[in-house]
């Protein structure tokens, strides 16, 4: 067996980076940006009214008069020249007319026929937003997952496309004779097909497009025939199948089919059995069986692969948290313990559920954390700084 770092060092090795393409502003959230993108002008592009009121030039005291020469409006400029003694009614966003250099707030002025008082307690406010205030042209965003905030901003800097990483295509494939789909009758020796769904979830979630294969079952020629379907994919992932039993066929098979194995058996739990390697040029990951398992191992090494093959950072980044209990002491092989974080004075605090079977879906859903315990650690009492990963 090798440790959880050196498996997800090979993964990594496997998960060769996708060509670029370039995609339209609406359709590009979720998706990994690969280049600098530049603005193309300056945010705002002129100096623009942060309120509603009236655009004069200072001095302006209690007391002053103004004649109300115009209005400019968001997308509507005032196109003359204010001059002293003189005010424009502007709104928000408008862009400032020429020799104003300040806006009075219209709740400090009293408008009289034409024109405008201001008002005793007067703001002492500019409300100007000046030209470039948010960037300027040539600023630029770097490489990222874009999220929606980032889109905004693109679209600020007028940029109608982006240059992203072409979506990884995932191969899932399920892999047992006692699996049926949801909704399909099963007999009374057979369960119900789960973890391809939470793997498809997670794999769109990162930006990836997954396909999801018919169930493959245990004889060689079956699962040859899925394996075959996954023509086209950038990464296979199979689930189940890849421990040592007579009907665990995953490794005989692929590697009949001409699979390079990069590595067979992992130190951790939950998810001991999984295996990675080359299939005709395309990286596989056979996960194992067991629910939990193949969830974690996802977050683990398959997450991680679609992040290197988008050019993002691949590593899952483990965050410190505090033991809100004690725990005992730890065996060979890393534990990654479903756990809950509650707030705690300064660092989050971490509980382990007391029932950690990486067949039992619901804690699955009730941890908000997989708690980290190094192979071989000793017994932590409550109180003692550790690591976790957020799900």
């Amino acid at each position: 067996m090798i440790s959880v770092e050196e498996a997800l060092a090979r993964v990594l090795a496997l998960a060769d980076r996708l060509p670029e393409e370039t995609v339209p502003l609406a359709v590009a959230a979720g998706r990994s940006m690969t280049r600098l993108a530049a603005a193309a002008r300056d945010q705002p592009p002129f100096a623009a009214a942060a309120m509603d009121g009236y655009a004069l030039a200072d001095p302006a005291r209690p007391g002053d008069r103004f004649c109300v020469i115009g209005m400019a409006a968001a997308g509507h400029a005032f196109e003359g020249r204010i001059g002293a003694g003189q005010a424009v009614r502007i709104f928000t966003g408008a862009p400032v007319p020429a020799g104003a250099d300040r806006i009075i707030i219209q709740e400090d002025a009293e408008a009289q026929d034409g024109t405008i008082l201001l008002k005793e307690g007067l703001d002492s406010g500019i409300h100007i937003r000046p030209q470039g205030q948010d960037f300027r042209a040539g600023d630029s965003l770097p490489p990222r997952r874009l999220r929606a905030a980032d889109l905004a901003l693109l679209a600020a800097m007028n940029l109608p496309e982006v240059t992203v990483a072409r979506r990884p295509v995932v191969a899932l494939i399920a892999t047992g004779d006692e699996l049926v789909m949801p909704g399909e009758p099963p007999r009374a020796d057979q369960i119900i097909a789960s973890n391809a769904f939470a793997l498809k979830a997670m794999v769109e979630a990162e930006g990836a497009e997954a396909r999801l294969l018919p169930i493959a079952r245990d004889t060689e020629a079956a699962l040859a025939a899925v394996l075959g379907l996954a023509e086209g994919a950038d990464l296979v992932v199979t689930i189940g199948g890849a421990s040592v039993g007579d009907h665990d066929l995953v490794g005989r098979v692929a590697e009949r089919l001409g699979m390079e194995r990069a590595f067979y058996r992992i130190a951790m739990r939950p998810g001991k059995p999984l295996m990675a390697g080359r299939l005709r040029g395309v990286p596989l990951l056979g996960l194992p069986g067991n629910p939990v398992s193949a969830i974690v191992c996802g977050h683990l090494f398959l997450l991680p692969m679609l992040r290197a093959m988008q050019g993002l950072a691949a590593a899952p980044v483990t965050r410190r948290a505090v033991l809100a209990q004690a725990v005992g002491p730890n065996g060979p092989r890393s534990h990654y313990m479903r756990a809950r974080l509650t707030a705690g004075p300064a660092l989050p605090l971490v509980t382990p559920f007391a029932h950690q079977d990486s067949a039992l879906l619901r804690i699955l859903t009730e941890a908000d954390a997989l708690l980290i315990r190094p192979a071989g650690d000793p017994a932590r009492a409550a109180g003692h700084e550790v690591d976790f990963l957020p799900l």
